[in-house]
């Protein structure tokens, strides 16, 4: 069997799943009358409450090779109730290209549990960041070892190019600002239409001619294993890998987690800066 093949199948049985379990009473039809009838939704009830053709409706059911577009398989989605996963499940099965995933939560859910997550990786730095990469949230070791703070503008982005406490520790500022700037891009590629990232382009352009410079190439880069190198000054020479995680549940938040390198010893450093002493000698070093 095929790979079409098999996704046609897959999509014939997905929909008729779907459509059992969708009953008339929940679009708004009558049950019949009191006359017996198979659970769920007819084929012709999908069709017509989807504003389709019965006979186009019954062949993407049979899995035949059909032209279907988005709009339509969001018609059919509505009327099948499909949540969010759902239907960027049907996209893939129909041989589209499926929409960006949403959270199917409420914007509390999960925060208070990451939260958790990135204070349980102390000493180590972690952040969560939201898809304009502004900060949501940090643990301590990120304020000692990369200087987030709150009188900074609390974007990932406007920091690394205007926090001059950023600035004057990242030792490999220069090597990274291009990855930087292209993983930033790639995240505006994922959702073209989203004014919030122009917005965040327009600030930095504004403060940083840099970006704007990098920004002008038009490179793209997925977010991935970034090593940086710090000069701290209470500890000295750090080095650590920057690495971005997403959440399926929450696809709008991004968790990024610090890790020192190995055969380095900045993990004991990092270390000493999460213990009293440090935190007291990190009071006094943010400007450093």
């Amino acid at each position: 069997m095929t790979v079409q093949t098999r996704r046609r199948h897959e999509l014939r049985d997905f929909l008729m799943s779907r459509r059992a379990r969708v009953s008339p009473a929940d679009v708004g039809l009558p049950d019949g009358g009191g006359r017996r009838r198979t659970p769920g939704l007819r084929r012709e009830e999908v069709a017509v409450l989807a504003g389709v053709g019965a006979s186009w409706y019954q062949w993407l059911e049979q899995g035949r090779d059909i032209t279907v577009s988005p709009q339509v398989l969001d018609a059919v989605a509505r009327v099948l109730r499909l949540e969010n996963p759902e239907r960027r499940h049907l996209y893939v099965l129909a041989g589209l290209n499926p929409p960006l995933p949403e959270a199917a939560h409420d914007p509390d859910y999960l925060c208070d549990g990451l939260r958790r997550l990135i204070d349980g990786w102390l000493p180590s730095p972690a952040h969560i960041m939201d898809p304009y990469w502004n900060l949501v949230s940090y643990n301590e070791a990120a304020g000692h070892v990369l200087g987030l703070r709150p009188e900074i503008r609390q974007n990932c982005l406007i920091d690394f190019f205007t926090d001059p406490v950023y600035r004057s520790r990242a030792a490999n500022w220069e090597e990274n600002a291009h990855r930087v700037v292209a993983t930033y891009r790639a995240a505006c590629s994922e959702r073209p239409d989203d004014e919030g990232f122009q917005e965040i382009v327009a600030e930095v352009s504004a403060e940083s001619p840099e970006f704007v410079e990098l920004w002008a190439r038009g490179d793209v880069l997925p977010g991935g294993l970034l090593v940086k190198e710090f000069q701290h000054p209470l500890v000295g020479t750090l080095y650590l890998e920057s690495t971005q995680l997403r959440v399926p549940a929450r696809p709008d938040l991004t968790i990024v987690l610090h890790n020192p390198v190995p055969n380095t010893d900045t993990a004991e450093k990092v270390a000493w800066l999460s213990s009293p002493e440090g935190r007291r000698g990190s009071m006094y070093s943010v400007a450093g």
